[in-house]
C-alpha cells in the first residue's frame, strides 16, 4: 500500500492504494497558510479515520501543480512515514512519449491521468479532470500523450458569475431539474451545469473529428460526478483515476531506483 496525495489549487486529494484496491480517497482543502505540521496532522487524522497506520504504508509519491506547496507538503509526509514522497516531476519515468511543443510544461496531474487511463481504457483516451480548472487531455491510438484543453472550471466560473454581478447569489452545485429555470436560483444552476456539460459535448465532438475515431472518455475530478450525468456522450466517471497513475508511476520508479 502507498500514500498518494494529488495537489491541486483548490483541494488535495489523499488516498491509500494498492494493486489490488483504493482504501479510501479523501479532499481537505488547498492553503497557503498552513504549516507541514498542520497538513502532517490532516493526514494523520484521515489515516487514522480510516484504521491504517503508517507502519502499513510502503511509499508516497506527490503530484502537485502548487510548487511553493511543494516542500510543505513532502516535509508532512516525513513527519508521518519517516521519508520523503517520491515526486513526479522532470525526470520520472512515465512509459508514455508526450508529443508536446515543451513536455515540461504540461502539468502534472495531465500525465498522472493519462497514465492511469491508458492502464485501464482502451485507446485513445479523452480525459476530463474537472478540479479548479477543467482539463481534456487526449491519448492517440498509440498511447502517446498529444495534447489537450484547458478551460476555467465549473467553481472558478460560478464564483466569478456570483462575484462581479450585484444581484446574483452564491449557489450549491444542484443537478437542476430541467434546463429552463423559474426563478434566479434555477437559471443560474442551470446555466453552470447544462453550460459546462454542453461545452464538454461539444469539445468532445471536435476531439472526435480531429482523431477521425471514437475514443475511450473517462472523467475525474471532485466535480465530474456533477456534470458527467448531464453530458450525452458515454463517458466513464473514474474517482480514483489520478491515485491510480500515481500507484503506476511510483511502483515503475521504485523499480527503476532499486534496479540502478
Amino acid at each position: 500500500m502507498i500514500l498518494a496525495i494529488d495537489m491541486g489549487n483548490t483541494n488535495i486529494v489523499i488516498g491509500c492504494i494498492d494493486d489490488k484496491q483504493t482504501y479510501f480517497v479523501e479532499r481537505v482543502t488547498t492553503s497557503h497558510d498552513k504549516t507541514g505540521t498542520e497538513y502532517a496532522i490532516n493526514i494523520k487524522n484521515i489515516l487514522e479515520i480510516h484504521h491504517i497506520e503508517p507502519s502499513q504504508i510502503e511509499g508516497a509519491i506527490l503530484s502537485s501543480v502548487v510548487p511553493p506547496l511543494n516542500a510543505v507538503i513532502s516535509s508532512a509526509v516525513k513527519k508521518i512515514l519517516g521519508y520523503h514522497p517520491m515526486l513526479v516531476g522532470a525526470g520520472i519515468k512515465t512509459g508514455m512519449n508526450i508529443l508536446m511543443d515543451n513536455p515540461k510544461t504540461v502539468g502534472s496531474d495531465m500525465i498522472v491521468d493519462a497514465v492511469a487511463a491508458i492502464h485501464d481504457y482502451p485507446c485513445p483516451i479523452i480525459v476530463i479532470d474537472m478540479g479548479t480548472a477543467t482539463t481534456l487531455s487526449v491519448v492517440d491510438q498509440s498511447g502517446n500523450y498529444i495534447g489537450g484543453v484547458i478551460l476555467p472550471g465549473l467553481r472558478v466560473s460560478l464564483d466569478s458569475l456570483s462575484s462581479k454581478t450585484a444581484q446574483l447569489p452564491s449557489i450549491s452545485l444542484d443537478i437542476p431539474k430541467s434546463v429552463i429555470g423559474k426563478n434566479t436560483i434555477d437559471c443560474m444552476r442551470s446555466g453552470i451545469m447544462y453550460g459546462n456539460a454542453g461545452m464538454i459535448d461539444g469539445i468532445i465532438d471536435r476531439m472526435q473529428e480531429e482523431l477521425g475515431t471514437t475514443p475511450s472518455i473517462v472523467a475525474t475530478g471532485g466535480l465530474s460526478r456533477f456534470v458527467v450525468p448531464l453530458c450525452r456522450h458515454k463517458i466513464v466517471y473514474d474517482d480514483a483515476l489520478l491515485l491510480k497513475g500515481l500507484l503506476i508511476l511510483y511502483e515503475k520508479n521504485n523499480t527503476a531506483k532499486e534496479n540502478a
